[in-house]
């Protein structure tokens, strides 16, 4: 199939799609194609509206009843579920945007599916990555009164799950002053290449 013009031009750079005026149909006439995008945005719809879901549940304190949890332990499970639960909604935020360009743009094919699958939850394991590293004082970019803060840990967790090939990154220079790693950056940022969507790398 031919590549369509600006194709990978993303958000308002071409807002018609490469269509003409009135071409309303669908683009994937396969009806195999259709029913796996239509699993795929049924799966991050359930993500897009259960992660807020568990947000509430740690918040209204569920599991501590649940697990005759102490209120001194349940305060890190606390801080930490809540991370991890706003960097998924990130996550699957910026998963959703990705997918529904791609879908309009013909770029949509099942070899991206793991990463359309996986993105949201390694978006949130970042955040709980993060908002740890954050609450020990390895990362001094953020006063850390505002970890005792909910709402902060979950804008924090929401902004790494969003941006979270930045996030990457920048758990590389720690590892790197830790650790003394001696992986060149070049051989890091060809990895970081292979992460990113084509949204990103039009961007970058």
């Amino acid at each position: 199939m031919k590549q369509p013009e600006n194709a990978t031009a993303f958000g308002q750079a071409d807002p018609t799609d490469n269509r003409k005026l009135g071409e309303w149909e669908s683009k994937y006439p396969d009806p195999r194609a259709k029913k796996e995008i239509r699993l795929e945005a049924g799966y991050l719809a359930v993500l897009l509206f259960g992660t807020p879901l568990l947000m509430l549940v740690f918040w209204l304190g569920y599991p501590k009843h649940l697990l005759n949890i102490s209120d001194q332990k349940y305060e890190a499970i606390l801080k930490y579920g809540l991370a991890w639960a706003a960097g998924t909604f990130g996550g699957t935020l910026f998963d959703l945007k990705w997918m529904y360009h791609s879908v309009a743009r013909q770029l949509w094919h099942q070899d991206r599916r793991l990463w359309r699958v996986f993105t949201p939850h390694i978006s949130g394991g970042l955040a709980f990555a993060v908002t740890a590293l954050i609450a020990s004082g390895v990362f001094r970019i953020f006063d850390l009164k505002a970890m005792d803060s909910h709402p902060g840990v979950v804008g924090l967790g929401f902004l790494v799950g969003y941006f979270s090939d930045s996030a990457i990154a920048k758990l590389y220079e720690v590892a790197e002053t830790l650790f003394g790693t001696s992986r060149s950056r070049e051989k890091h940022k060809d990895f970081e290449e292979l992460d990113r969507s084509p949204e990103q790398s039009k961007r970058s």
